[in-house]
């Protein structure tokens, strides 16, 4: 494996910060030999845990197992940047893009949705250091800056209390160079996502879900009596399905087109001393996000350290997945850079972790919803990078469907709606580079857009993580 090279990088443990912790739960055990149940749920990360554990608030008597190929948490949901955010539309702007006429329903349901995970968090008494801090939009290129004015304004006139900042008003919050201005969205909190991971599957195993880790799916198959799952060692029959694979090899060939698996990766410092934090600020715990096309997220975590990721979204021919591509050198070093050139008065600071992750990209950026096999299968999938707070929602959309039930939740033309497919190889390679770059070549020329990018704007055609 290539090593970094950036000097701030020679004793980066190649490990998930989230996960590389001593309180870890141990695992549950696999699944071996045939057994029922009246909800089986593929998947354990999130939007797994949070459709049983909404089952089980639902109907107490209801006998619910989630299947999980691995360990719960292990994949996106233990190793993102841990901002739960109340859009449910991957951002405000790009919501505003495709169900205008129905902003201020989801925005409603958004806030509902992110205050029903803190009373959960709170009722559960899960420690995921969870912090209700907002996010800055910064701006380094003054056409990113005419960009969020005028957001801001949309913002407001749909009820959002944001607030603008100019120059100095941004550089008294967080010291960096490169800042002309930003937008506070107040309706973000911070989460250490592994551990709201752990602790949703501990309220669930209080409730008594059944969970079986290391238990993957390889078929699903519809009977007379519902659906029967095969795994390698059992078989699981249920009337009922739920399907939370996310960015792995959906178990419905009808969704393998529709998303495609992107990595995404992060570094995280040493903690700061009490000088290195006075040369920045940052006195409150704001996650930041900057606002190019290849764009950072950041934030601080409870002991004092920053995690830095974003920048590089990768697609690898063919939708190939596997554990090496979660270390990628080029990607890390240019990350490294990057954190220098925004906060230059850390020069010297070290990272101890650097890692990365696959993420489940649709062509519209955010989650889409259905049923398969009559009803008997449920799924959501394509959250892209924002579905800490996003996939309880979609738990809640998916039992709905389940249940038949038409209602504010079903009834969004954003839950009805499906977005463009990927095409199929070599296409599919072919135009997610060509997207990759001139999204790069537009941050470089002042946001100007190529022919490509407006194209595929007008009909609604996006890659992003």
């Amino acid at each position: 494996m290539t090593r970094p090279r950036h000097p701030a990088l020679r004793e980066a443990a190649p490990v998930v910060y989230w996960l590389d912790d001593p309180n870890r739960p141990p695992s549950q055990p696999a699944l071996t030999g045939a057994t029922d149940c009246d909800l089986a749920i593929v998947g354990g990360g999130y939007l797994g845990l949070w459709t049983a554990l909404i089952a089980k608030q639902r109907r107490p008597d209801l006998d619910v197992l989630v299947l999980e190929g691995a360990e719960c948490g292990h994949a996106a949901s233990g190793r993102n940047g841990g901002f739960c955010e109340a859009s449910l539309t991957h951002g405000f702007g790009n919501g505003m893009s495709r169900w205008p006429q129905e902003m201020a329903r989801l925005l409603d349901l958004g806030r509902r949705n992110l205050d029903a995970i803190e009373d959960t968090i709170l009722a559960e008494g899960i420690d995921c250091d969870f912090v209700r801090t907002g996010v800055l939009a910064v701006a380094s290129q003054p056409h990113q800056m005419e960009h969020l004015v005028d957001e801001h304004k949309q913002m407001v006139e749909m009820g959002i209390e944001a607030t603008l900042l100019d120059h100095d008003a941004v550089r008294s919050r967080v010291d960096s160079p490169t800042y002309l201005g930003a937008i506070h969205d107040p309706e973000v909190a911070l989460v250490e996502p592994a551990r709201l991971a752990w602790g949703l599957r501990e309220a669930c195993l209080r409730r008594g879900v059944r969970i079986a880790e290391h238990s993957p799916v390889f078929d699903l198959a519809t009977t007379a009596a519902g659906v029967r799952l095969r795994l390698r060692e059992g078989v699981v029959s249920a009337p009922q399905v739920v399907l939370a694979t996310n960015a792995y090899r959906p178990l419905l060939r009808r969704l393998r087109l529709m998303t495609v698996p992107v990595y995404d990766y992060a570094l995280m410092t040493e903690p700061l001393t009490p000088q290195q934090r006075a040369s920045i600020g940052w006195t409150g715990r704001e996650g930041i996000s900057d606002t190019a096309n290849q764009f950072h997220y950041y934030r601080t975590t409870r002991d004092g350290r920053i995690l830095w990721g974003g920048y590089d979204a990768i697609y690898h021919f063919g939708s190939k997945m596997s554990p090496e591509l979660e270390q990628r050198a080029a990607t890390f070093d240019q990350l490294a850079t990057n954190f220098f050139t925004t906060f230059p008065q850390l020069e010297g600071l070290r990272f101890t972790h650097s890692w990365g992750g696959v993420i489940d990209t649709c062509t519209r950026f955010t989650a889409f919803y259905g049923t398969a096999h009559r009803g008997r299968v449920g799924y959501a999938l394509g959250f892209t990078g924002l579905g800490v707070g996003a996939t309880r929602f979609a738990a809640e959309v998916v039992l709905d469907l389940l249940a038949g039930e038409r209602n504010e939740r079903t009834s969004l033309q954003m839950v009805q709606d499906k977005p463009l497919p990927f095409p199929p190889e070599p296409a599919r390679w072919v135009g997610i580079e060509a997207t990759r770059r001139s999204l790069a070549r537009a941050d470089a020329a002042g946001g100007r857009e190529n022919l490509w990018l407006r194209a595929m704007d007008r009909l609604g055609f996006g890659f992003d993580s």
